[in-house]
């Protein structure tokens, strides 16, 4: 078992927004990182089993089940359509799996009469090493060859209704402010597929009614508040703007009318940052991290840890830990910086920390003091 000690290093910060220093040297960083499950390429979701055995997307399109140290590939996987930044994405447990054996998968599918592919979810259960009752809730469209943003996290509320993200599909001109079209959007629905009543948009002529927000980029992180029970998501900003934002019924993110970010070749996107009747981020990077994973330690295995938000990097190659004050970031660190880039990060049932990292595997956070 590879170990390696984690250096944590205080961030510079070149975006307008006020933090507290914080300093911590690598005597006192008090956890290693074991290296729990290997030669993983690009480890895009995982979710823990309630036997603590582990399933995990290969953005490839393998799930795999990893169990008394081994993985074992399962069967009857949706075919994904490869593309760009498309494959098998993320992976979700029912919150009542162990009494109803749902799980769920978001990948980009073909399906439809369109050359391409866009994000679709779908629910299955698992049994003898294969996906049985396979079920498709959503796919989003119109399809298209483009290879870029595709979101695509799940989250479950304390209610028990279902979140997903879809990106904008590389088209922010017409898909994010248009709520008669998919992507850009986050959805709700119930954990069948079928669309609450409540929903903001159900009613109102030609709206996609399993939307619940809209104005968004290319969302690759989706959770759930452990204490408010609020739905936050980080979304990928272009060169810069990347946002953390709290989800609320109906509301207007902004993109592309107002943006901290710029184009990719330095001109500018729009002059605004703010406009009346759309949300602002509780926060902002500027530069762009590439954020994608994200969640909130819980547990008392870290010090000092309980309450931070935890976001992986893919340009800068860490895991990024971001001290919270309710909704206010007071400080950020990076950790495992270098180690490859961060796909996601998830608290295990043990209260540990598990990170997974493209080209290596899943890495288990283990504090020093166990």
């Amino acid at each position: 078992m590879l170990s390696l000690y984690l250096f944590v290093i205080t961030l510079n910060l070149s975006c307008a927004q006020d933090f507290e220093n914080k300093v911590i040297t690598p005597e006192n960083v008090p956890f290693m990182a074991e290296l729990f499950i290997d030669e993983l390429q690009i480890p895009w979701g995982f979710a823990f089993l309630p036997d603590s055995s582990v399933l995990i997307t290969e953005k490839s399109g393998e799930l795999i089940h990893f169990s008394n140290g081994k993985k074992l590939i399962i069967g009857n996987t949706p075919e994904v359509y490869q593309r760009g930044q498309g494959g098998l994405l993320d992976v979700k447990l029912h919150p009542n799996y162990g009494e109803n054996g749902w799980l769920y998968l978001s990948y980009t599918s073909e399906e439809g009469d369109a050359k391409g592919g866009n994000t679709a979810i779908m629910r299955a259960k698992l049994k003898d090493n294969a996906l049985v009752e396979n079920q498709l809730l959503y796919k989003a469209g119109p399809n298209t060859t483009k290879g870029q943003h595709f979101g695509s996290r799940i989250t479950f509320d304390r209610e028990g209704y279902l979140y997903f993200s879809v990106g904008d599909r590389g088209a922010r001109d017409d898909n994010p402010q248009d709520v008669t079209r998919d992507c850009g959007k986050i959805y709700r629905l119930m954990d069948d597929g079928s669309v609450p009543k409540d929903n903001p948009f159900v009613g109102k002529d030609g709206a996609k009614t399993a939307i619940y927000s809209y104005g968004h980029r290319n969302p690759q992180g989706l959770i759930t508040h452990p204490g408010t029970g609020e739905i936050w998501d980080h979304e990928h900003g272009p060169r810069g703007g990347d946002e953390i934002n709290i989800i609320k019924k109906g509301a207007n993110f902004g993109w592309p009318l107002i943006t901290y970010g710029i184009n990719y070749s330095g001109t500018r996107i729009t002059e605004k940052k703010e406009m009346e009747g759309m949300e602002q981020p509780l926060h902002y990077w500027v530069p762009s991290i590439a954020p994608s994973g994200m969640a909130f330690v819980t547990s008392n295995k870290y010090t000092d840890w309980k309450g931070s938000l935890l976001v992986g990097s893919l340009a800068f190659q860490y895991l990024e830990r971001l001290v919270m004050d309710g909704t206010k970031v007071i400080s950020r660190e990076k950790l495992m910086e270098g180690e490859g880039r961060v796909r996601d990060v998830r608290e295990g049932p043990d209260g540990l920390i598990y990170v997974a990292i493209e080209g290596k595997g899943i890495y288990k956070l283990v504090p020093k003091n166990d």
